[in-house]
């Protein structure tokens, strides 16, 4: 029995560690976003976490682009925890929040009480079509474990339509899979290392990232050492399934989720943008070797410590990173803010605060109702008089196809060294 996905049954799903990373994916094409707000998620370390009362913005947001809004609850959850995690559910059913991300039983069981969509979290390690009936109790969604292949994913996604397994809206079961960002060296990401190091759990969200340091090795009886060269041997490449995205549909999974709450926006605006636009190919029959390879050209430019394909094809070990830092073929370099966009004429003014801008330079601005906008620069005035250069301390307007706001960041786009 072979699964069959329709266009309209396929969810791309974003991360959104911030209102700019959130613009930048409902911009890019998104179809829902994930975030979380307060402590009680796996990004809770981030400096930029929305809380509570961002939930209103956020759905305005989202509904301005008919995208869904679901909201990570998928930490690991004590007695003190317990009141919050209501509190949380309570004003997201409030606020219209489409679903909660759940791992830990007590937030499922709650959510289930007052009525509120749960969709299971990959923490949960769902690897089976048991584990997918019993949660079925409770959850239309589910996020599989990150180490099954694409095999065992079909065959569970199979056995949902042959046995008819529904969630509580008496739909069939949806299958949502990771197919880009970062990996973790542990099941499902449920490591301690962080825990044992810092007393830092990273199933709360806290996570120190011991896997992506250098180590040294030694021998217990007669004390040699060695170091693990060329090999962070627990610091997995990023997933990246863009040059078999036809593969991953057609094994019945309906929701495709991006990694990286912990992101950029113009992280978020690329890697949806792309996964956006292979997903139209597929159904189009335009999918293709020579569109996969501009893909990856564009992937590789934002941030990334290398690609590989995850387990989904079989793989038994991890691709491990030479280095734990990003391997993006681009960067981007702050040099101004916003000031002001004359809309009648299209030109968007900026204060220059750092290196220096010409025309022909690529540039970036990000903004929190601004998103991402990408453009070149075709024509440059400081003061309001052409030049060819400016530099810090200067007043520049140039054309721009995109409206910008004040205290909008401007970057200049310039290729990494080689």
């Amino acid at each position: 029995m072979k699964v069959r996905t329709e266009r309209n049954q396929v969810e791309i799903l974003a991360p959104a560690g911030s209102m700019e990373s959130l613009m930048a994916a409902l911009q890019a094409g998104a179809d829902a976003v994930y975030f979380g707000v307060e402590h009680l998620n796996m990004r809770s370390r981030s400096s930029n976490r929305f809380v509570l009362d961002d939930l209103p913005e956020i759905i305005e947001n989202c509904r301005a682009y008919d995208a869904k809004a679901y909201l990570t609850l998928n930490a690991v959850l004590y007695d003190q925890d317990l009141n919050l995690m209501r509190n949380i559910c309570d004003r997201a059913k409030e606020a219209g929040v489409d679903a909660i991300i759940a791992s830990d039983q007590a937030a499922m069981g709650y959510c289930h009480r007052i009525g509120m969509p749960v969709h299971i979290s990959t923490q949960v390690n769902v690897s089976n079509i048991e584990s997918v009936r019993f949660y079925s109790m409770f959850s239309d969604v589910m996020v599989l474990a990150r180490e099954l292949s694409l095999k065992q994913v079909e065959e569970i996604a199979t056995q949902i339509e042959k046995q008819e397994i529904k969630g509580p809206s008496g739909k069939l079961v949806r299958l949502e899979v990771f197919v880009h960002g970062a990996l973790c060296m542990a099941i499902s990401g449920k490591c301690y290392l962080s825990l044992h190091s810092h007393n830092a759990s990273a199933n709360r969200g806290a996570c120190f990232q011991n896997c992506r340091r250098k180590y040294h090795v030694k021998d217990a009886e007669n004390g040699d050492e060695w170091m693990i060269e060329d090999e962070y041997i627990m610091s997995p490449k990023d997933l990246c399934t863009i040059d078999f995205l036809d593969k991953v549909l057609d094994s019945g999974v309906k929701v495709l989720k991006i990694e990286g709450r912990g992101r950029a926006p113009d992280y978020v605006h690329t890697v949806t943008r792309c996964y956006r636009e292979a997903v139209e190919a597929y159904f189009d029959g335009t999918y293709d070797q020579e569109k996969v390879a501009a893909w990856k050209e564009q992937l590789a430019k934002v941030y990334n410590r290398g690609f590989w394909d995850g387990y989904y094809l079989g793989r038994k070990l991890g691709e491990w990173t030479k280095d734990p830092n990003s391997q993006a073929t681009q960067k981007k370099v702050y040099i101004g803010k916003g000031v002001k966009y004359f809309d009648r004429i299209g030109v968007a003014e900026f204060k220059m605060e750092s290196y220096d801008l010409k025309p022909g330079d690529e540039i970036l601005i990000t903004g929190k109702k601004t998103g991402v906008v990408e453009s070149v620069v075709q024509e440059l005035r400081v003061d309001g008089k052409p030049a060819d250069s400016a530099k810090r301390g200067d007043s520049i307007t140039i054309p721009l196809g995109k409206k910008i706001h004040s205290s909008d960041k401007l970057y200049k786009l310039v290729k990494t060294a080689e």
